[in-house]
């Protein structure tokens, strides 16, 4: 069920943010177009990131761990790193719109990242 709505929601996230791209320029555009774009960037990233995850976790566990350890991530527990490693490419746009890019604000993205999949990491589900 996860991944048939992922996989329709990062779609129509696609075609969407297509058509927004294609029809209007950054000057033009309503605020609320922009923060649809951001939105939908970020369901996008949400469902490839989700699914490579789960891609790569499965093929790990099957060719290079051993057998008494073998465990690949669940599709939810993807999810759950999917929907966290989504917002850093959505933070680094909005860092690089408002004109500020530094090794700083870079590093505390990075930080954040690892800070929140580390508790992931931690969680019991």
């Amino acid at each position: 069920m996860l991944g048939k709505a992922l996989t329709l929601s990062s779609l129509f996230a696609f075609v969407l943010l297509s058509a927004i791209l294609q029809s209007t320029t950054p000057s033009t555009i309503h605020p609320v177009g922009i923060l649809s774009v951001f939105v939908l960037l970020y369901v996008l990233a949400l469902g490839v990131l989700t699914f490579c995850l789960y891609i790569f976790s499965r093929i790990i566990s099957k060719t290079i761990v051993k057998r008494s350890v073998r465990r690949s991530l669940s599709l939810q527990k993807s999810y759950y790193y999917g929907s966290v490693l989504a917002l850093a490419p959505v933070m680094i746009l909005g860092i690089r719109s408002i004109g500020r890019t530094g090794v700083y604000d870079i590093v505390l993205i990075v930080l954040f990242e690892i800070i929140a999949c580390f508790y992931i990491t931690k969680r019991r589900s």
